[in-house]
């Protein structure tokens, strides 16, 4: 599991309306602090994402990795990591 970085909250920022009705950040500090106190992970990869939802127990049975990186939840990083965010 990596630390959130500006990069990562400004994905965040930019792709929030994706997983909340209204924004909930409006710059890249608010998104940091936001991510943070939601606990919002960044994952290495697609097999640490899948890893992480499995151990929180979150239900992935049955779904591909494509349907898993389509969840609201799953925002896509630059070189190939991801980020969580509880809805």
């Amino acid at each position: 599991m990596f630390e959130l970085s500006k990069e990562d909250a400004k994905v965040f920022l930019d792709n929030q309306l994706k997983l909340f009705k209204e924004p909930v950040a409006e710059t890249y500090e608010d998104a940091l602090e936001f991510l943070e106190e939601v606990c919002a992970v960044v994952c290495k990869d697609k097999k640490e994402l899948k890893k992480y939802l499995e151990e929180e127990c979150i239900d992935t049975e049955g779904m591909s990795m494509e349907e898993i990186l389509e969840q609201p939840e799953v925002f896509a990083l630059s070189k190939g990591r991801y980020l969580f965010v509880e809805g």
